[in-house]
C-alpha cells in the first residue's frame, strides 16, 4: 500500500525538496541514494558529537545508526551530521581547558547552522561529554524544532582491589603519588583499569548531571540516560528516540513547548537531590536564555536551597551512574520528588505525555541504598549551594554533597594566585598552609579566557589529605568530580573588575554554605579604594582566534556565560521561516 505523501507546506525542508525550482537540490539527494518517497518525507537531523577524542564520544556513531532506524520506522528521512566536542578529562590541567566552555557555544552554533543551512524539520541530538550535552540542547531550544535528546551513556566503573574506581580516583592519585604515598607502579596500575569502556565519566560529574537534566526537563525519553554506553540495550532507546521525534513532528510539539520555567525548575531539583555538578548552575541559565526565560544562578540556587539531597552518588557519595540505572534512574528520583510536592507535573515531555503521566507509570520505589527516601534524605538541603556577599555580589556556587555541616563553614586568610598553573605549582610544592583560602582568579569566561575547571588542583589537594583543611575560591569553574570546600563561579569575575580582582594575601575570607555567605573582611571604602587603584584586566596570550572572539562576546557567569542576545531579541523562529 502506498503511503500518503507528506504535506510539507509548513516544514522547513520544503525549501530544498519541493517544486520545479528545487530540481538541482533534489539531484544531490538522488546522488546519495535517496528515492522520491524519502526526498518528500520530513528530514530529521541526527546530530552527534562523535569523535576519537575520548571514550565519552566513541559509541555515538553506533547509536546514531539506531536513531536513524527509528526515524525511518516513523516515515522520516534521517540526515546524520557531526559536530565537535572538547572533552574535559583530556583538556584538564593545561591550556586546552580554555576550549571547553567555549565549545558549548560552538556546538550550539554549528548545530544551528547545519539545521538552518539544510532546512531539516526536526532533530535528534546525541552527546556524551560535559559541554556537548547543554550545547546540543541549547541548539534545540534556539531552533525551537521538534527535538529529542539522547545521552551516549556512562562509562562502566573500573575495578581495583575489589572496589569500583573512576577517573576521579586517578586525578586524586596524582596528588597521593606526588606526596609520596603512592608508588609509580600503583599509579600505573590504577590508570590502566580506571576507565574500562566507552562512555562518559561514571560519577555524578557534569556529563551525568546534564544527562539527568535532559530527562528531568523532558527533552529525553524516560530512563534513556541511564544505561551505560557499552550496553547494546542503548540501541533500543536510540530507536525509540527516532520514533519519538516523528511523533512530536506530527503533533507539532516543539522544544520550547517542553523547556519552560517549570521544567527548568524540575531539572534544577534533580541536580540538587543527586548532588550534581556545579556546572549545572551555568548550563541551566544558558538553556533558559535560548528560550527567552528568566532563570539565572540566583533562581537555580533558590531551588537548590530547599531541595533534599537523597541520591548517594560520587564524588560526594558512593555510587556511579550504572548503579543509579539499576536502581531505576531519574524516573524513580522524580517519583520521590513528587511525594514531597517538588515536581511540576504538567510539563510536556518528548514522549508527548506530561511528566506527571510518565511518573504514574513508574513502578519501582527508592532502594534505600543508591536512592534514599525523600522522607529520610542524606541532608535536608541540596547537594549544591549558592553563596553571595561582598566578595561575590553576583553570586558563587559550591558543591556540599557528602560534606558534614561542620565542614560547610570556613574562615581563613587569602593566598592569592593569578592563574591555575600558579596555584597547582604551589600545591605540588606544598607552598600553602592549613586554614588558608586559596584564591585562583583571572579564570572567568572572559578573563581566562574560557573559564577553566580546577580539577587538577583540587584533586592534588585531596590526594595530599588537605581537601578539608583548606578552602578554594575562583572565578573559574570546578569539575563535577571536585570535592572539598571549593567555591566556583565567583562573580563578577576578575576581568570585569569584581571584588575577587581586588583581594590581597592575608585578607580574611568567610565562607558559609549553611548561611549562603561569601565575604571578605574589608569595608566598602577599602574595596572602593582598591578598585580605584586596580590596573585593569590581566593581559592574556589570546589576542586572536576563537578564544579571543569568545572573550569579546561572553557575558556574565550568573546568566550562563552566553554569547548572543537569546530568544528575547529574536525576530523569527526557524521553524516558521
Amino acid at each position: 500500500m502506498l503511503k500518503k505523501p507528506t504535506d510539507k507546506t509548513n516544514m522547513p525542508s520544503r525549501h530544498v525538496t519541493e517544486g520545479p525550482s528545487r530540481a538541482p537540490h533534489r539531484s544531490y539527494f538522488y546522488a546519495m541514494g535517496l528515492g522520491d518517497e524519502e526526498i518528500h518525507q520530513p528530514f530529521v537531523g541526527v546530530a552527534t558529537c562523535w569523535n576519537e577524542a575520548a571514550p565519552c564520544n566513541i559509541s555515538l556513531n553506533r547509536q546514531a545508526q539506531a536513531v536513524k532506524l527509528g526515524v525511518k520506522q516513523g516515515n522520516g528521512t534521517p540526515r546524520e551530521f557531526t559536530t565537535i566536542t572538547v572533552t574535559d578529562g583530556i583538556a584538564m590541567g593545561h591550556e586546552g581547558m580554555r576550549s571547553s566552555l567555549a565549545s558549548r557555544e560552538a556546538i550550539a552554533d554549528t548545530v544551528e547552522l547545519t539545521m538552518r543551512g539544510h532546512c531539516y524539520d526536526a532533530i535528534v541530538g546525541l552527546a556524551g561529554c560535559d559541554k556537548s550535552l547543554p550545547g546540543m540542547m541549547m541548539a534545540m531550544i534556539r531552533l525551537n524544532t521538534p527535538s529529542v535528546f539522547i545521552y551516549g551513556g556512562s562509562i562502566l566503573p573500573g575495578r581495583l582491589n575489589g572496589k569500583d574506581v573512576t577517573v576521579q580516583d586517578v586525578f586524586e592519585a596524582v596528588g597521593e603519588h606526588q606526596a609520596g604515598n603512592m608508588s609509580d607502579e600503583a599509579l600505573r596500575t590504577l590508570e590502566r583499569v580506571a576507565c574500562p569502556s566507552a562512555g562518559a565519566c561514571g560519577g555524578q560529574f557534569t556529563a551525568n548531571t546534564m544527562a539527568c537534566v535532559s530527562e528531568a526537563i523532558g527533552l529525553a525519553l524516560p530512563n534513556s540516560a541511564g544505561a551505560p554506553a557499552p550496553y547494546e540495550s542503548r540501541d533500543h532507546y536510540s530507536i525509540a528516540s527516532g520514533q519519538a521525534v516523528m511523533n512530536l513532528l506530527e503533533k507539532n510539539i516543539r522544544a520550547r513547548d517542553i523547556v519552560t520555567l517549570e521544567s527548568l525548575q524540575n531539572a534544577a531539583r534533580v541536580v540538587a537531590c543527586t548532588g550534581g555538578s556545579t556546572n549545572a548552575g551555568l548550563h541551566l541559565p544558558a538553556m533558559a536564555h535560548e528560550a527567552g526565560i528568566d532563570f539565572d544562578l540566583d533562581d537555580v540556587c533558590e531551588i537548590f536551597r530547599d531541595t533534599p539531597y537523597f541520591v548517594d552518588l560520587k564524588p560526594g557519595g558512593q555510587y556511579v551512574a550504572k548503579d543509579l540505572y539499576e536502581a531505576g534512574g531519574v524516573p524513580v528520583i522524580m517519583k520521590e520528588l513528587r511525594k514531597a510536592g517538588l515536581i511540576n507535573e504538567d510539563c510536556m515531555t518528548a514522549t508527548g505525555y506530561s511528566i506527571g503521566e510518565e511518573i504514574d507509570r513508574v513502578e519501582l520505589e527508592a532502594d534505600g541504598k543508591v536512592i534514599y527516601s525523600i522522607g529520610e534524605p542524606l541532608s535536608k538541603t541540596g547537594g549544591v549551594v549558592g553563596l553571595k556577599g561582598n566578595l561575590a555580589p553576583e553570586g558563587a556556587i559550591v558543591k556540599v554533597a557528602g560534606m558534614s555541616s561542620q565542614h560547610q563553614m570556613f574562615t581563613g586568610p587569602a593566598r592569592v594566585f593569578e592563574c591555575e598553573e600558579d596555584a597547582f605549582a604551589a600545591v605540588q610544592k606544598r607552598e600553602y598552609k592549613e586554614g588558608e583560602v586559596l584564591v585562583i582568579r583571572n579564570e572567568g569566561p572572559a578573563g581566562g579566557p574560557g573559564m577553566r575547571e580546577m580539577l587538577a588542583t583540587t584533586a592534588a589537594l585531596s590526594g595530599q589529605g588537605m581537601g578539608k583543611k583548606v578552602a578554594l575560591i575562583t572565578d573559574g569553574r570546578f569539575s563535577g568530580a571536585t570535592r572539598g570546600f571549593c567555591v566556583g563561579h565567583v562573580g563578577p569575575e576578575a576581568a570585569h573588575g569584581g571584588p575577587i580582582a581586588l583581594l590581597q594575601d592575608g585578607d580574611v575570607i568567610t565562607l558559609d554554605a549553611i548561611k549562603g555567605e561569601i565575604s571578605v573582611d574589608l569595608s566598602d571604602d577599602e574595596l572602593a579604594e582598591r578598585k580605584a587603584n586596580w590596573k585593569g584586566p590581566r593581559e592574556t596570550i589570546y589576542a586572536s582566534g576563537a578564544l579571543w572572539k569568545y572573550s569579546q562576546l561572553v557575558g556574565s557567569t550568573r546568566l550562563g556565560a552566553v554569547t548572543h542576545p537569546g530568544a528575547k531579541l529574536e525576530k523569527h523562529i526557524y521553524m516558521d521561516l
